[in-house]
């Protein structure tokens, strides 16, 4: 299992339709989040900051994320919730949101906390 934090800056004056859109994700777009074995996924905010938390319980990483920025629905859901975020300068080589360093990680007791 691999865990994974993102973020990016949500755009003030996009704020309402980001929200009213997370208020009933569509069911095909998280369809196509399972079907890319993306588990246990939130989005976080405060203030004009979005934070996103995942994890992924698949065997091929590279090729599920592919399949999912294949989907259709995916891509029309993208097209509505794109426009209300506004990346990082810093965000890499990544489509949209930037991924964080996991540094730290609570475990069940007895397992080794480091990363």
């Amino acid at each position: 299992m691999k865990r994974i934090a993102q973020t990016i800056r949500l755009r003030p004056e996009h704020r309402e339709e980001y929200l009213r859109l997370h208020a009933a994700v569509w069911p095909g777009v998280e369809a196509a989040l399972h079907r890319a074995n993306i588990r246990n996924f939130g989005i976080f905010l405060h203030g004009d900051v979005l934070f996103a938390f995942l994890e992924y319980h698949g065997d091929d990483f590279e090729a599920d994320m592919a399949a999912l920025e294949a989907d259709a629905e995916t891509q029309k859901w993208w097209k509505l919730t794109d426009p209300c975020q506004e990346p990082w300068p810093d965000r890499g080589d990544s489509r949209q949101w930037t991924e964080l360093t996991e540094i730290w990680h609570l475990g069940p007791p007895g397992e080794d906390a480091t990363v």
